[in-house]
């Protein structure tokens, strides 16, 4: 019995496989071919559908994409077939719709990697949010459920269902165009598309509320979407140190919790248990954005401190005097309250726990970090490595007040027991 269960959902396995790597292309081409980015994700689940139905009854198909497009593509010739009818009054005048838009969309050419860096930038578009940009992203580019996403990021299905539709709305509302934008628009525009994969790395990384410290599978998808993005803007370096920094980062992740669960903080980490795979990846994408010879920005720059941990075998082989020069730069080229914070750590580690004390000073009032437990969290490992340990005792606790992650909690009220 178990045999024929495992028959019977290999086809729907493979069906989700294929739905999570061919989707951004799908709808990217239909929407290319539709301009109509709603009816573009219809028909592609249409074809999912179809999928379904038919995979596990007659087999996987031997280029599963290929059979989803021609799926797709009939609905969507059936579709403007029928529309047309109904439009009509006159077969001469039917005629002629019939041979203008036909054509299109039996005999279009696939301009798959085009399609989906279009996707990509339309997903990001600036009259969105940060959260809507995200959940968009995730859910046409990413191929994820709506339950998926909502996993990933803590909040209610149908939260995440109305912030996708107020997204799409407000594409066309705002009439958003499939189409890349050029020059300046551009450059603006795949800065935010670099941050809302960021973005979503970041939350896998580290959660920021629950009772996990991860989540593995939004760093993977922010992994592979780097990459596409790397394959499709193959002359930007910073595409590269993006896609460098996250595969860096993310070879860590094996190494970040413990035996039991608890999460395990960088220089307590088991370097053996690193994904030297990733680490051999990242280092290569890193070489490619220098390789260019462009000036770098703040993902190149973050990729190569990330580097210097992944090139020390031990954390006391760590290069801090170099890390601490590297954040120096990305504070110039990205400042900000975080790159501050990171970058005390640098030169607490390099020169002294109160070099980092004195960064961090001007931090204090600062609203963007006020509700943040990474503030008083690094002031209390700065402490504690000052031997001032009720000081850093008081700070780690004042950080477990302001986490909403319980793992994280537990990290920081066992540091602040640690200093007592």
């Amino acid at each position: 019995m178990t045999g024929v269960n495992s028959a019977r959902s290999a086809p729907v396995d493979a069906v989700t496989a294929v739905w999570r790597q061919e989707s951004a292309r799908l709808i990217g081409g239909l929407t290319r071919m539709t301009r109509d980015l709603g009816l573009a994700e219809d028909l592609a689940q249409d074809a999912l559908v179809a999928a379904l139905e038919q995979w596990p009854r007659d087999g996987v198909p031997a280029n599963p994409g290929a059979w989803l497009m021609a799926i797709a593509k009939r609905r969507a010739v059936d579709q403007f077939r029928h529309q047309e009818v109904q439009r009509r009054r006159t077969a001469e005048l039917g005629q002629e719709l019939a041979e203008a838009h036909l054509p299109d969309l039996i005999g279009a050419v696939d301009h798959i990697e085009d399609d989906v860096l279009r996707l990509i930038f339309l997903t990001c578009h600036p009259v969105l949010g940060p959260e809507a940009r995200a959940a968009l992203t995730l859910r046409l580019v990413g191929g994820l459920t709506t339950a998926e996403i909502a996993r990933g990021f803590l909040v209610k299905d149908a939260t995440v269902g109305q912030r996708i539709s107020r997204a799409k709305h407000t594409l066309v509302e705002a009439q958003a165009e499939l189409d890349l934008p050029t020059g300046a628009e551009r450059t603006a525009r795949l800065g935010d598309v670099m941050a809302v994969i960021y973005l979503i790395f970041n939350e896998g990384y580290t959660a920021t509320a629950g009772d996990d410290w991860m989540r593995p599978d939004l760093c993977h998808e922010a992994i592979r979407l780097a990459r596409m993005l790397a394959d499709l803007v193959p002359t930007d370096p910073e595409a590269h140190g993006l896609q460098g920094l996250l595969e860096l980062q993310a070879s860590r992740v094996p190494a970040r919790v413990g035996p039991d669960g608890t999460p395990v903080l960088l220089e307590a980490q088991d370097r053996s248990r690193w994904d030297r795979v990733l680490i051999r990846r990242g280092l290569a994408a890193l070489a490619r954005a220098e390789a260019l010879g462009k000036p770098v920005g703040p993902y190149v720059l973050q990729a190569e401190i990330a580097a210097c941990h992944a090139r020390a075998a031990r954390a006391v082989d760590t290069d801090w005097a170099r890390i601490a020069r590297l954040y120096d730069l990305l504070a110039e080229a990205a400042p900000g309250p975080v790159v501050e914070v990171n970058r005390a750590v640098a030169h607490g580690r390099a020169r002294g726990p109160a070099a980092g004390l004195a960064i961090l000073a001007p931090l204090r009032d600062d609203p963007l970090l006020s509700a943040s437990p990474l503030l008083p969290s690094v002031r209390g490992d700065l402490l504690a490595h000052a031997g001032r340990g009720a000081e850093a005792a008081a700070e780690f606790r004042a950080a477990a007040a302001l986490t909403r992650n319980r793992s994280e909690r537990t990290v920081l009220l066992r540091r602040a027991a640690e200093n007592s």
